[in-house]
């Protein structure tokens, strides 16, 4: 643990301005106030805020962070109060505190409201002023290392779990690729050791069937580039576990397919030399086509800046090079820090320059649910990247498998509303397109046009999620009061006599309901039936069940009466149910399942669900239908792809209407400017009639194609 004057040196020696006295007082605080309390290695408490300030001062920071890291536990964990921080060390370091202190309760949360709450706080506190999340790293990183001494293993899991999901990313996303790194390795020893030892012991056999591979790349680039007059600095690095782990698992390849295990970094002076080294390097060895990023030309979200290129080296072994300049070295490491060492910039850098931010805190701005908005943070911060261009070339960074939806919610929220198709690279596509890098992308837009609810299914970057979600929940709300306002006239009309003015509002107090609206959006969805609500309104209006029935005899949303079948092997009068995974129709073949207190339930013999219940062969059935089915009709599903014109959908219903069936339920699965896919629940006396039914539908020039569907 650093002393008290080794700490104050160590921030003088790159900041002499700094304040010694805000330090000493922060140090003797702190010190004080958590007095004897122990962590879980034995150590006093104490060291652990010191060890946080140590981690920060490598980095370069100002005397206030440094201090905001001394005490950034004292309100957390004793009886320090925020008005002592405030009056002790000035309202900025009291700022910095209080905001630390909301991120350090999102530790420990199980209930996903709670974390989503905290996680909220965090967002908030970051985009007010960056160095909280520094801080907050530098916390994370020390309790990681020292994790093993916990006890219980549920919280070493739980505590890593939480630095892979979001202090990892957060770290990436702020370019602080050593934190991110080392965060990223404890946490996954320790959520899979098998995997981490597997991973491990395949490095170290790599390194020693390679021998002096690397030491030899070393010496032929350094010679190389001293040859032709370029000063660098060279030196090799293995893959992190996790990040090789993670590689294997998403492109579902073994260790040996790996390509880049292998990395060597060359730093040069300026960033001519950069593509100078790099073309030396290119005439040195062979390059591996696909495998060239330039991150200088466009530059990560968040600022790191590189060459890197693989080429065949020595032995025929893939290698990879990432040639760079050392202030942008600087910046890869330390990210965000690198503004304090190496520009000595020793004032507030505010959260709200970052884009990245922004897309999180509109995330916050518009999400409905918790569950929903941590679903698209976690988006918005663990997908890899593409880069395109606007037509005026300006440059647009999205998750990989991005979409123009993504694009034109990414430049601004009201283009992707008002988004009606796209341009790539000057050619018309269509809005489901996956973007690639370097594309340039020209949306098209009109002031008429809504976000699809369709886009949902292919747009993946949070923010156009978010904004989709939002404008489906506000048009199903609007549509809700429309049909609700109309089902209310009627129901009104129905009871034929004239109202007093406050009748609705005293039906609202008998319902329940705060207004008008809820009781048009509770009739909509069906939440409250006719008859409940026209006794609201003029109560004695509706007759009473007759003596001797119960009242749900008489509700008119009560289960259909069981059908009669014959049934082999079972008591008649059994009751039977029609399964709606499969809908099967007199023709079918069909089999029974037991289910406790429900009867059977009938499937066709091909039905997916029955897949589930092979395990259980005592609940199978042999049913079979019994003769005609007389009046009785059934529900026969059909796929029912049409082309998008107008009237195809009246030609359907005109064809179904002559073919002697009703459509029972009609729902729109997808649609482009070509063709619209329909589901279409029609009313049939058998599987001839289904049969019948489909054949005519194929004869006529609207229909593509018609398909029987099972679930």
């Amino acid at each position: 643990m650093l002393r008290q004057y080794e700490l104050v040196e160590k921030v003088r020696a790159y900041d002499p301005e700094a304040d010694e006295d805000l330090l000493n007082r922060a140090y003797v605080f702190s010190m004080k106030a958590h007095g004897t309390q122990l962590r879980a290695s034995g150590d006093p408490y104490f060291s652990h805020p010191i060890e946080v300030a140590g981690i920060l001062t490598d980095l370069k920071l100002d005397d206030k962070t440094i201090a905001t890291a001394i005490l950034h536990d004292t309100i957390e964990d004793t009886v320090a109060t925020q008005e002592q921080i405030d009056k002790l060390f000035g309202a900025d370091v009291g700022r910095l505190v209080d905001g630390v202190t909301k991120l350090s309760r999102i530790e420990a949360q199980t209930d996903t409201e709670r974390a989503a709450e905290n996680f909220r706080k965090f967002l908030l506190a970051m985009s007010d002023d960056i160095r909280v999340l520094l801080v907050k790293l530098a916390d994370r990183l020390h309790n990681m290392r020292t994790l093993h001494f916990i006890k219980n293993e549920d919280k070493r899991r739980r505590i890593a779990r939480e630095t892979l999901d979001i202090y990892a990313p957060l770290a990436e996303r702020i370019g602080m690729y050593e934190f991110k790194n080392e965060l990223a390795a404890i946490a996954f020893r320790e959520l899979d050791p098998p995997a981490y030892e597997t991973i491990t012991r395949r490095l170290a056999q790599l390194r020693e069937t390679a021998g002096d591979l690397v030491p030899r790349v070393i010496e032929d680039l350094t010679a190389l580039l001293a040859q032709n007059e370029i000063r660098a600095e060279v030196f090799g690095r293995e893959k992190q576990p996790h990040s090789i782990w993670k590689k294997m698992h998403e492109r579902d390849i073994s260790f040996e397919q790996l390509s880049d295990i292998m990395a060597f970094r060359v730093l040069v002076d300026s960033t001519p030399q950069v593509y100078q080294a790099l073309g030396l390097i290119h005439q040195r060895w062979p390059t591996v086509p696909g495998r060239f990023k330039d991150y200088i030309s466009t530059p990560k979200r968040n600022g790191y800046r590189s060459v890197h290129t693989t080429v065949m080296g020595p032995g025929r072994m893939r290698i990879e090079i990432q040639i760079r300049t050392h202030e942008m070295h600087a910046q890869a490491e330390l990210g965000l820090a690198a503004h304090w060492a190496y520009k000595q910039h020793l004032q507030t850098e505010g959260g709200k320059q970052y884009p990245w931010l922004q897309d999180l805190l509109e995330i916050l701005e518009h999400a409905s649910t918790p569950e929903e908005f941590m679903e698209h943070t976690r988006m918005a911060m663990f997908q890899d990247q593409v880069f395109c261009f606007t037509p005026k070339g300006e440059l647009i960074q999205l998750p990989k498998g991005s979409t123009p939806v993504d694009f034109a919610y990414a430049v601004h929220t009201k283009l992707g509303d008002t988004t009606v198709g796209a341009k790539v690279n000057g050619r018309v596509v269509p809005l489901r397109t996956v973007l690639a890098n370097g594309d340039q992308v020209e949306i098209l837009r009109s002031s008429a046009q809504q976000p699809d609810p369709a886009w949902e299914a292919f747009a993946i970057t949070g923010k156009a999620r978010s904004a989709i979600r939002r404008f489906v929940r506000h048009k199903e709300r609007e549509d809700g009061i429309a049909l609700g306002r109309r089902l209310l006239d009627a129901l009104v009309e129905r009871l034929k006599v004239p109202l007093a003015d406050g009748a609705i509002r005293d039906a609202l107090v008998r319902l329940k309901l705060a207004d008008e609206e809820q009781l048009y959006l509770a009739l909509a969805s069906h939440q409250l039936g006719d008859e409940a609500v026209m006794e609201a309104i003029l109560p004695g209006s509706v007759s009473k069940p007759k003596r001797g029935r119960k009242a749900a005899d008489v509700d008119e949303h009560k289960e259909p009466a069981p059908l009669a079948l014959s049934i082999q092997g079972l008591t008649p009068g059994v009751a039977v149910h029609l399964a709606e995974c499969c809908h099967p129709v007199p023709g079918d073949r069909i089999v029974g399942i037991r289910q406790t207190g429900q009867g059977v339930l009938v499937h066709t013999i091909d039905c997916h669900s029955l897949e589930s219940l092979a395990h259980v062969p005592d609940r199978w059935v042999d049913l079979r239908w019994h003769g005609d089915s007389g009046p009785e009709r059934f529900i026969g599903r059909l796929t029912v792809v049409m082309r998008n014109e107008p009237g195809a959908l009246a030609t359907v219903a005109g064809i179904m209407a002559q073919s002697d069936t009703n459509i029972a339920n009609v729902r729109l699965l997808h649609r482009d400017r070509q063709f619209a896919t329909f589901e279409i629940d029609v009313e049939v006396a058998d599987l001839r009639h289904l049969t019948r039914v489909q054949a005519a539908l194929r004869a006529t020039q609207v229909v593509g194609a018609v398909e029987r569907r099972h679930g």
